[in-house]
């Protein structure tokens, strides 16, 4: 073999991202010492990035099956029925390394990765749902990263025609180094259009189609599985370059060639390129590949097999094509102007083989490649965590009454709860979708039906820095009630875990007690965990990013028509709490309201009840579908008044008010409430609702039989939120805002 018996330089093996021992590994596996193209394929493999090493044994502890699953983890991406011959492919994915270093390219090549892992399911992608988190947009840094990072997953998507239907921004300190762009795509297919990685089939072809392969991206993947440090973070060669208008075409050619019967397995060529999806897609079909470097169509000259095989450039897919439909492929990818080329071969080795020209320059076995070693980190409760259980809120004052409405105004407008329509807009990004992208939930018909599917993406790392288990069981809580505050029966999820050096004790504590809370969470609300990704070493100049476990979550309608909308409809509806509000001082540990008005991130925070959430989903989902509810909202950041404020904001002409008495709450809430924990706490299991006063008592049957709380608390206006603490005079006001005061606050001007 062509380098067989080259001399690696000393500790080469460190630079490409493998630590001594698993060199010496590597070596004891293969018997022998690898060659440089070898040690390459290796190491891209064996990063964090592809080969999960710091997380694998934690992500067995999740719930994957269900009745509704058709495809789990392992996967491009995973597919849940939703019915007649119906399912819907969907997955969320992070690019946080690139988009820190060469945001515009970072955040659209992240959109176009995960289109292409959905693409991979035979199934055509049609949604996208956006996560992005930034450091607070008075730094120069972030604000440039934030700007260019809109507008590049903006421009990506838009070329394809695909629009963004939900988004998820926010800003704080702790992303100031460390941004993270996660981004889930979803697709519709057939059952019986379904595609999967596989290589199967000795003598069967390998082919590679869409964009020419050149030296961009190369160990972007090895890249993406350390820290940030010095020049890493200004340094742009390890970030790949994106065409969409390829991947437009990309998208139609595959699609065609599926419907045609020529491909009998699919793979996005995205980390670490043709090793990457090479190694796969033998592993899960047992099989090998021979492959042949100099038919790989490539962008730049003299470019070597290592450099080939390790390519990240952007827009390709590896087909696996019978040997008679090699011609139809050929045609398919030349009428769409693809580069399109037979690059090797199936074969029963069970190793990846690699030739230049006829000659072997790599051959390592594939189960080797795709096996990286699994590590037990060591696990520490992380220092702070001491503070924060000292702390409570009963050490904040509780406003002076005039003090409320300037509360609550300093809330709308804050960057993390006002509208990002106007920021968004400014870099060409404000997408349109069926319902408001800005407002929780997006909601998709699927074409030629009656369904409608929900897609949301939450977390808030706040909550899950100060207690990673309860945070992120919120974070699933969220996500399930923002999707049944629409009608549609939450499905699953896919979930991106964003997280600092796991070889940080007090970071992989952080990493697995989340994990097990969103196993917690998952298994209660019966929505199981179909994929997702793992972003680990999001940390730079030894500052860990907050600890973000975005959950991806899609839910179904049977019926669009009758999706929920949270913003008031008439006046003269009942509005109702369904759910608890506990009011008290440990309900603003984690809040919004402490962090902007009192400038404390602390407190023990309070964990979901998981029965009764399941409770309110059921509640939710079953009036839509019975047409009771005219607007539902889910209470989460902002607390209740926020809510409240945000269905005045986004109602119809005539509704956009309310008038709220929180003495119709009194033998609801504990005894040792306080006004500002009622109002602004955020961790409650609660929904708000209107309805036609007609509807009372089903509603309120509804909820008994569920065993939840349901509660009056107001009425549907025509102008202006106002709150007392009772409803029996004016001097009880603590809010009286008007419609345009809320709003002015809540549209920010970009």
């Amino acid at each position: 073999m062509s380098n067989h018996n080259e001399t690696l330089r000393d500790g080469i093996w460190r630079e490409m991202g493998l630590k001594d021992d698993e060199y010496r590994l590597i070596v004891d596996r293969l018997g022998r010492e690898p060659n440089f193209t070898e040690l390459g394929m290796f190491a891209v493999m064996w990063s964090e990035h592809c080969g999960y090493k710091h997380s694998k044994k934690l992500l067995q502890k999740l719930p994957v099956t269900g009745p509704q699953i058709l495809v789990g983890p392992g996967e491009n991406a995973g597919v849940v029925d939703i019915g007649d011959g119906l399912g819907v492919a969907f997955k969320i994915e992070s690019h946080n390394h690139p988009c820190a270093v060469e945001p515009y390219e970072g955040a659209a090549t992240g959109v176009g990765g995960i289109v292409r892992d959905i693409l991979a399911m035979g199934s055509r992608p049609v949604a996208l749902a956006s996560c992005f988190r930034f450091g607070t947009l008075e730094d120069e840094r972030a604000s440039f990263l934030f700007s260019q990072a809109v507008k590049g997953a903006a421009d990506y998507g838009n070329t394809l025609g695909i629009p963004t239907i939900s988004t998820d921004i926010m800003f704080a300190g702790p992303y100031i180094l460390n941004p993270l762009c996660n981004v889930l795509c979803a697709g519709i297919l057939r059952h019986q259009d379904l595609h999967k990685g596989l290589a199967a089939g000795a003598g069967n072809v390998v082919m590679v189609v869409g964009n020419t392969t050149g030296r961009d991206g190369i160990h972007g993947c090895t890249f993406a599985s350390d820290e940030l440090e010095g020049s890493q973070a200004e340094g742009t060669s390890t970030v790949a370059k994106g065409d969409p208008e390829i991947e437009r075409r990309l998208i139609e050619a595959c699609l065609e060639m599926m419907a045609q019967g020529a491909v009998l397995g699919i793979q996005d060529m995205g980390a670490a390129g043709i090793t990457s999806s090479g190694a796969e897609t033998a592993a899960r079909a047992g099989t090998g590949l021979a492959i042949e470097v100099s038919k790989v169509p490539v962008s730049e000259e003299g470019m070597t097999p290592y450099e080939i095989m390790l390519s990240e450039s952007q827009e390709r897919m590896l087909l696996i094509v019978s040997p008679d439909k090699v011609d139809t492929v050929m045609e398919i990818g030349n009428k769409w102007g693809l580069s399109v080329a037979e690059i090797g071969v199936v074969n029963d080795s069970g190793n990846l083989q690699v030739f230049e020209n006829g000659v072997k320059v790599a051959d390592v076995p594939v189960n080797l490649l795709t096996q990286a070693p699994v590590y037990d980190p060591e696990s520490e409760e992380p220092g702070y965590m001491k503070t924060i259980r000292g702390f409570s809120a009963s050490s904040v004052p509780v406003p002076e009454v005039h003090e409320f409405n300037g509360i609550l105004i300093r809330l709308l407008g804050s960057p993390n709860i006002a509208s990002k329509q106007a920021l968004y807009s400014r870099h060409g990004g404000e997408p349109d979708g069926v319902q408001g992208w800005d407002k929780g939930t997006g909601i998709f018909k699927v074409e030629g039906t009656s369904k409608g599917l929900a897609v949301t993406t939450k977390c808030n790392g706040r909550l899950v820095y100060l207690s990673p288990r309860a945070g992120t069981q919120w974070a699933v809580a969220h996500a399930a009630r923002t999707v049944a505050a629409s009608g549609a029966v939450p499905l699953a999820i896919s979930n991106c875990l964003n997280f600092g050096n796991p070889e940080k004790p007090e970071i992989f504590w952080q990493l697995e007690h989340s994990v097990q809370g969103m196993a917690e969470a998952c298994d209660a609300l019966g929505t199981p965990v179909t994929g997702g990704n793992v972003s680990l070493y999001n940390e730079t100049q030894g500052q860990p990013v907050c600890p973000t476990p975005v959950i991806g979550m899609v839910g179904l309608l049977d019926d669009a028509a009758k999706v929920v909308t949270p913003g008031f409809k008439a006046s003269g509806h009942k509005i109702a709490i369904i759910g608890k509000i506990f009011g008290d001082n440990q309900s603003l540990h984690g809040s919004e309201y402490l962090e902007l008005i009192h400038g404390a991130v602390a407190g023990d925070i309070r964990y979901p009840d998981l029965e009764m959430e399941k409770g309110i989903i059921n509640v939710l989902v079953g009036g839509a579908k019975e047409g009771l509810f005219a607007s539902a909202h889910s209470v989460s950041i902002g607390g209740l008044a926020v809510t409240l404020a945000q269905s005045c904001v986004w109602g119809e002409a005539g509704a956009r008010g309310a008038n709220i008495a929180l003495g119709s709450l009194h033998g609801i809430i504990e005894v040792s409430h306080r006004p500002d924990g009622v109002l602004f706490g955020e961790c409650d299991s609660v929904a708000i609702v209107s309805f036609d006063p007609q509807y009372e008592h089903k509603i309120e049957e509804l909820c008994r039989s569920e065993g939840v709380t349901f509660a009056v608390i107001g009425t549907v206006t025509q102008d202006g939120l106002v709150v007392k603490r009772c409803s029996a005079c004016a001097e009880a006001e603590i809010v009286n805002l008007s419609y345009k005061q809320m709003a002015d606050a809540y549209y920010i001007r970009a």
